[in-house]
């Protein structure tokens, strides 16, 4: 399993101490959460916070643009050091257009969609991304209930993916925890976005080391 433990959660304060304690950990990526205030209800941070993330780790960069507009910042977001650019569905009046400005740039190309957004919108782009990120809560703020609709909504993602040929990987993001790790993992899941649960815990990455062996006994096609 994938994890990519989500700074959003993190004490700014001691941001640099919480990427090292990512970077020491059995995570892979870093997941970075852009909120302007306007596609989602809050503001978190920009360009040059993952600008000085990007500085301080090795581990590539999940940017999660919860923004209007995201195809005006390609370049910008490329520039900062992202690995993968992650825009919403719901954000993107030609999505098709983005995702291939985010691959011409370099980066891997992720579409994000909201609880209530069905997985069949994605027929005809599924094929070129690579990767699909379900929020498993109503975006904008950490630390929220995981909405069990997403159990079901992975399964006909899972279907998508098999019938269309794509090699797109499932990421999940909002109320990811050790107690439903296995679930989404035998559910389909590939990577898991978790923010509250390792920064709240005692032992952050021993949270990071159990997420990341829950698909363990779980094995799915691809």
């Amino acid at each position: 399993m994938i994890v990519s433990p989500s700074l959003l959660s993190a004490d700014f304060a001691r941001l640099g101490e919480s990427v090292a304690m990512i970077d020491r950990s059995e995570a892979a990526w870093i997941h970075c959460d852009v909120m302007d205030g306007v596609f989602v209800p809050n503001i978190s941070f920009g360009f040059p916070v993952i600008e000085s993330i990007s500085r301080l780790t090795a581990k590539p960069l999940d940017v999660h643009l919860m923004i209007v507009e995201p195809q005006k910042y390609v370049s910008r977001v490329r520039d900062c050091g992202a690995a993968i650019m992650n825009v919403h569905l719901e954000a993107c009046t030609h999505l098709h257009r983005t995702v291939e400005a985010i691959k011409a740039a370099g980066m891997k190309a992720a579409v994000t969609l909201n609880p209530a957004t069905p997985v069949a919108l994605l027929q005809d782009i599924i094929a070129d991304l690579d990767m699909v990120l379900l929020m498993s809560v109503n975006p904008g703020f950490g630390g929220q209930k995981f909405i069990d609709n997403t159990y079901n909504k992975i399964k006909r993602l899972r279907e998508l993916i098999a019938a269309t040929g794509s090699h797109a990987l499932i990421e999940i993001d909002g109320g990811v925890s050790t107690a439903n790790a296995a679930a989404l993992a035998s559910a389909g899941a590939d990577v898991l976005v978790a923010g509250n649960a390792v920064f709240s815990a005692d032992d952050p990455a021993g949270v990071i080391s159990q997420l990341a062996g829950a698909d363990s006994h779980f094995p799915h096609s691809k």
